[in-house]
């Protein structure tokens, strides 16, 4: 089966919210391929702390996922220019891309084709930076991207000083030619769990991760090199482990904390999707208590025969 009014399927959304099952499913239905759209999968070596599930795949192609070191840099730039490569390949061969992820920024980058030249280190700001308060870099990142989708920028010190060297930098090069982006048409599709559902299934997963061996994940990456303070960058799963390692935390509390914070960080997720919505972007809710993939398929054919 193939599109004919669209060129890419895309299943975003919230943390624990399956949208790696649907994707996948989607992909067979399609003769698709997987493109991730998630800051942390693309690291090798993040692998349940970042949810990857690759068992889920089964023989179906994906890409954007172990692609670099954890001792490398990679942002939202890097992302657009390797996501639009394999889009490009993905389409040539006469198959679907299939867009999937829960890193807001990264999908309204592919989906509103962010104009995004590279983007230097800036080091005279960096120093002013420094010397700023969390508050008064979260103040200026707003003033200066109002629009803001991407609510993680906020809570990362390191991501909210990058995220405001970019913008100062594209205000003063704002001349520079246009980068080339394909012609992206695209169905947005989420599961929209209620909170109190989507709470439990981040308690059930986090504790299924754990006994996995995510502790063991996260002490293999700092003794291959990857610092604690890098750890932290990683996000919320290697953050509180990291501190569990280290013996700021006990067991218990680091795991009362991580779910807590998980799920405070899906309600941003939340937030960020209805931002999507009021700024005009179609996306096209699924309930969880129905058959997801039959909701997808009557949305995308009704929208394909529109």
């Amino acid at each position: 089966m193939n599109l004919n009014q669209h060129n890419l399927l895309a299943v975003i959304g919230a943390t624990a919210t399956g949208k790696t099952s649907l994707a996948v499913a989607l992909a067979k239905q399609f003769h698709g391929e997987v493109l991730s759209a998630d800051s942390r999968q693309v690291y090798r070596g993040l692998d349940l702390g970042s949810g990857k599930d690759l068992h889920e795949y089964g023989d179906i192609p994906y890409h954007l996922i172990d692609i670099i070191s954890p001792q490398e840099e990679y942002n939202v730039f890097r992302f657009q220019q390797d996501f639009y490569a394999a889009f490009e390949d993905v389409s040539q061969r006469h198959k679907t891309p299939v867009l999937c992820g829960g890193s807001l920024l990264y999908v309204d980058a592919i989906i509103n084709g962010y104009e995004m030249p590279q983007v230097p280190r800036d080091d005279i700001w960096r120093i002013t930076a420094e010397q700023m308060s969390d508050k008064a870099l979260q103040e200026k990142l707003i003033a200066t991207q109002p629009n803001l989708h991407n609510c993680t920028d906020l809570n990362d010190r390191e991501r909210l000083i990058r995220a405001i060297e970019i913008a100062r930098y594209q205000d003063s090069h704002s001349s520079e030619a246009a980068t080339k982006h394909p012609d992206i048409n695209a169905i947005l599709l989420c599961i929209d769990w209620p909170r109190a559902a989507r709470a439990e299934r981040i308690k059930v997963r986090l504790i299924e991760r754990l006994e996995e061996g995510m502790i063991d994940e996260v002490k293999q990456l700092h003794d291959h090199g990857v610092s604690w303070d890098k750890l932290s960058f990683f996000g919320l799963e290697y953050r509180f482990i990291a501190e569990y390692l280290q013996n700021n935390l006990n067991y218990n509390d680091m795991v009362q904390k991580l779910a807590s914070a998980i799920r405070t960080f899906a309600k941003r997720q939340d937030n960020s999707l209805r931002k999507f919505e009021k700024q005009g972007t179609e996306l096209h809710r699924l309930d969880p208590e129905q058959h997801v993939f039959t909701q997808a398929m009557d949305i995308i054919n009704k929208l394909e025969n529109r």
